[in-house]
Parts: structure tokens; C-alpha cells; sequence
């Protein structure tokens, strides 16, 4: 458990920070998070302009905990704002923390104290074959009128699938998911950001995710969309995956996927993100490998 440490106050003290790039075990092909390790004496103001700095979609901050369970507490911060959960994030994270020894996993199991609550971490094997995943936030979902679907599809410039109503999915981070019918079409989408943007907002919702079902290794080409958050396109998305994992459980549509999956995220973007699914039980599980690029310290 992340201790608090009495003689840290001082907003400009030296902080151990990583980079830790998240469904990938190859450095520079997942999603990057930024991680300050030492956030104790940072308010909410300092935080936010380290992560408008760092200009990663996401860049969090590791504090003492202070629910009973928790090994530590994240907060988690867009360029543009906060999020009570994230999923890259939070497992990145928690792959910096057992690197560096902050915390340990002997049971296999972390606890994350975040916006949306407790959240849970499991951890297999070591090393370069470590793999990290979390169970997913409770959800709730609802679904959009036929103007914001027709809005959609203006916006992508594509049609979505027949018959497969979008929805959004709020487990801390609200996306709007949509199904695409062909894996070519998710790849060649060219939204147009600023329209997005103002349907993100007036939705109420973090981002719009798509996916197109494909076959090969990976059952799913997923792409994440968040311009209203500065981030137009998030390169590996935890919690868009994981959202889009519950969309196929509400849409009958796990029986074609399956309900132990891998899905491809970030080609469009010059990555190669894998994400693993496991749906099979009364709690979503989603996860992956992690690899820290950075080790340092930040001095701000």
C-alpha cells in the first residue's frame, strides 16, 4: 500500500515519473500513460497543467488511499480535464507502481482507489511476461434518438451496421459505441474532429468508439475518438473496449465475437495495440501487457 509520506508538501520537489506504453509488450506501439508517482502537495490546478504538458490522452497521479482495501489512489487527467476512470491509465499505473516497488501483488491482486471507486487489478505472470487487467466498473447504458445516429454518420462519412443500434456506455468514461459493418470502413474513417467535438458535448458523452467485427487473430478492429478532450484519436482505448465489450453483451452479439476475444486497436495511428477481453463471466475482465519507455524524474 502506497504510504503518506509527512515531509512531502513542496508543489516543485522532485517526483519519480514513467511513461508506461499499455497493450503492448514492444516500446512506442501501445498507448502511453504518464505516471507521477509522488502527486502528494499537487492540487487539482497543478495537476491539469501537467497533463495539458505532457499531452498525452491521459497522464495520472498516484496518492495515499483512503478507502480501506485500497493499495493506492489514482486520479487521472485528460490535456483539457478530469476523468473518474480510465482504463489504459489504470492499468499502466499499476504497472509502474509494482516496477517500482510501491506496491507488490501476492495474491495477484491490486486495488485501485479512483473517481468511480474500488476497482480491481489482477496480475499474472513476471516480467517481460507480465500481464495486467481489470474488472470493469459497473455500467450504465442508454441508448440516442435517430438525429444523433444520422449526426454520426455524417461525421464518420460511413453508414453503421443494420439493425445494430448505437449506445452509450458510461462506466466512469461515457463513450458512444457504434458497430461498423467491415473492418476496411473503421480503417478508413476521416471524421470531421470539430463536429465531433460539439456531438460529444451535447450527448454528455467522453468520446465515440467504433468496431467493426474481423477475422484472423483479432476478432475486433476498434477505433477511439475523444476531440472534445484535446485527444482526437486515443491510440489504445481501455475503457472504449471495455464499453464496447458490454455493448456486445446488451446487443446479443457475443455469440459471433465470443466471449474471450482480442481486439486491434491503433493501426491508423502507427501502432499495434492488442487488447484481451474476457466477457465469459458476470464481470468483464480486460487487459494486456505494459512496457515503461520512460524513468525518470519530473522537476516541475
Amino acid at each position: 500500500m502506497i504510504a503518506t509520506t509527512t515531509s512531502i508538501g513542496n508543489r516543485h520537489m522532485p517526483r519519480a515519473y514513467k511513461v508506461v506504453d499499455v497493450f503492448t509488450s514492444q516500446p512506442f506501439q501501445g498507448n502511453p500513460v504518464a505516471v507521477v508517482m509522488d502527486a502528494q502537495g499537487l492540487d487539482t490546478a497543478a495537476m491539469q497543467r501537467i497533463a495539458h504538458w505532457t499531452n498525452l490522452s491521459e497522464t495520472t497521479f498516484v496518492l495515499p488511499p483512503t478507502a480501506a482495501g485500497a493499495d493506492y489512489q489514482l486520479r487521472i487527467f485528460t490535456p483539457q480535464g478530469e476523468l473518474p476512470f480510465a482504463g489504459h491509465p489504470t492499468l499502466g499505473t499499476a504497472h509502474a507502481l509494482l516496477e517500482a516497488g510501491r506496491i507488490s501483488a501476492p495474491q495477484g491482486r491490486v486495488v485501485q482507489q479512483c473517481g468511480v471507486g474500488l476497482v480491481t487489478l489482477h496480475v499474472s505472470g513476471a516480467g517481460a511476461q507480465q500481464q495486467l487487467a481489470f474488472d470493469v466498473p459497473a455500467a450504465r447504458l442508454r441508448g440516442v434518438d435517430q438525429q444523433a445516429v444520422r449526426d454520426l454518420e455524417l461525421i464518420l462519412g460511413a453508414t453503421l451496421s443494420p439493425g445494430v443500434a448505437p449506445l452509450v456506455v458510461d462506466i466512469g468514461a461515457v463513450w458512444l459505441i457504434a458497430q461498423l459493418p467491415t473492418a476496411a470502413t473503421v480503417l478508413a474513417l476521416q471524421p470531421d474532429w470539430l463536429r465531433l467535438a460539439q456531438l460529444e458535448r451535447r450527448l454528455g458523452v467522453t468520446g465515440v468508439t467504433v468496431f467493426a467485427q474481423q477475422s484472423g487473430e483479432c476478432a475486433l478492429q476498434v477505433r477511439s475518438f475523444v476531440p472534445s478532450s484535446g485527444v482526437n484519436e486515443d491510440p489504445v482505448c481501455g475503457s472504449g473496449n471495455a464499453s464496447v465489450a458490454l455493448f456486445l453483451r446488451e446487443r446479443g452479439l457475443l455469440t459471433q465475437v465470443g466471449a474471450r476475444y482480442v481486439a486491434a486497436q491503433g493501426q491508423c495511428v502507427a501502432r499495434n495495440g492488442r487488447v484481451v477481453v474476457d466477457a465469459s463471466g458476470d464481470t468483464v475482465t480486460l487487459g494486456g501487457a505494459c512496457v515503461t519507455c520512460i524513468d525518470g524524474v519530473l522537476t516541475g
